[in-house]
């Protein structure tokens, strides 16, 4: 597992701090929790753009409605 030291301003990270509170949760398990989510959008908008480019939109359609259902 590797360490991230990442700089915010203060008023962000009392902010991120009670985010993790309210949610029952370290403030390292959001920003995990919050990666994951901006990688699988990065990635799901990169399948979406592959599939488009091949010509499939059925199966682009249907990714899209997957996503609408998140």
């Amino acid at each position: 597992m590797a360490t991230l030291t990442i700089r915010l301003p203060d008023d962000k990270h009392q902010r991120l701090k009670q985010l993790a509170k309210n949610r029952g949760m370290s403030v390292n398990k959001l920003m995990e929790e919050l990666s994951t989510i901006a990688v699988t959008e990065f990635d799901t908008y990169n399948r979406f753009k592959l599939m488009a480019l091949e010509g499939d939109t059925q199966l682009s359609l249907k990714l899209l409605d997957k996503l609408d259902q998140l």
